[in-house]
């Protein structure tokens, strides 16, 4: 098991990168703790791709402090290497090699590597061990990435777009693979378009837009955060909406959008919904069509950036 050591696993503190005229990273800061699950999510051209490529050595910021595991990735790559895995889209893989040559000489570059043969029944490689790079599907080249990244244990692995082209299956045994690796100490940032996957494993959520991170906390947190929850539900028109009020929780509001129509903001829970079906039924209400939405990391992320999350 790793031991989170000092400090936290990833420092970023007022990073600039800029292609030409184009600002890619605009005074971003972001922190990543030891020992947990960061998902770093922003719309297409948000700077996050950027972020992680910086974290991981391979761009090198114009302005800002960054530190990974302690060290710089850039200046320090040699010493830092080692203690990370980096889970590559693309490139980086010989078309002409099988996928079982691949990870056995990476697990060769390694002083302590997983057990070759077990890591690649957890992520489904068997099947495909033979087959030369340039055959695999993009599925199964998902597969092998993420094998590669993870076969030296690292101490913070970077993955990007760990489940992209995986099948369900498939996804929900690799979410059990990351939330073994966090278990067992390992610091994983990753980014996804996947809201229902950052919700399911992140510690920690990181949106990034315009070259910033805009929002920073636990999905439960920054979904709190956010707008109420909403109960609607239909009654007769006009009820005594003094009256209801005074009933709610602290911090909820009913209202009357149209005639009979109403809505109910607030932390919808238990109480609020038993709290709204006791008042209908002391006045005498037969309240139809009871409806609940929760407030989402999707909702944050849409209010934030005005954006939807695509691949």
């Amino acid at each position: 098991m790793h031991t989170p050591g000092a400090g936290p696993a990833v420092e970023a503190v007022g990073l600039v990168k800029r292609y030409g005229r184009t600002t890619a990273l605009d005074g971003l800061d972001l922190t990543v703790r030891r020992g947990t699950v960061t998902a770093v999510l922003g719309p297409n051209g948000a700077g996050k791709t950027t972020a992680v490529e910086s974290c991981e050595g391979y761009r090198v910021p114009d302005a800002g402090r960054l530190r990974v595991l302690g060290l710089d990735p850039v200046a320090q790559a040699a010493a830092l290497r080692p203690r990370i895995g980096v889970m590559l889209q693309r490139d980086g893989v010989y078309p002409g090699v099988r996928a079982m040559e691949m990870l056995r000489h990476v697990a060769r570059l390694h002083a302590h590597p997983l057990d070759v043969g077990e890591l690649a029944g957890r992520l489904g490689l068997d099947g495909f061990g033979r087959t030369t790079y340039r055959r695999l599907s993009g599925g199964q080249r998902q597969r092998l990435a993420l094998a590669l990244a993870l076969v030296g244990r690292p101490e913070l692995v970077f993955l990007d777009e760990p489940t992209a082209g995986l099948d369900p299956q498939a996804r929900h045994a690799t979410w059990a693979l990351i939330r073994e690796l966090r278990d067992d100490g390992v610091t994983v940032l990753l980014t996804t378009h996947h809201m229902e996957e950052a919700e399911e494993l992140a510690d920690e959520v990181a949106i990034v837009d315009a070259g910033r991170v805009i929002a920073h906390g636990g999905p439960a947190e920054l979904s709190r955060g956010g707008a109420s929850d909403v109960l609607r539900f239909t009654g007769r028109p006009g009820l005594d909406l003094v009256s209801l009020r005074q009933a709610l929780p602290v911090g909820s509001e009913a209202t009357e959008p149209s005639p009979g129509n109403y809505r109910i903001t607030g932390d919808v829970g238990p109480r609020l919904l038993a709290t709204v079906t006791a008042w209908c039924a002391q006045h005498g209400v037969l309240a139809d069509r009871i409806t609940t939405r929760r407030h989402t990391l999707e909702d944050v992320f849409l209010e934030l950036t005005g954006k939807e999350l695509r691949p």
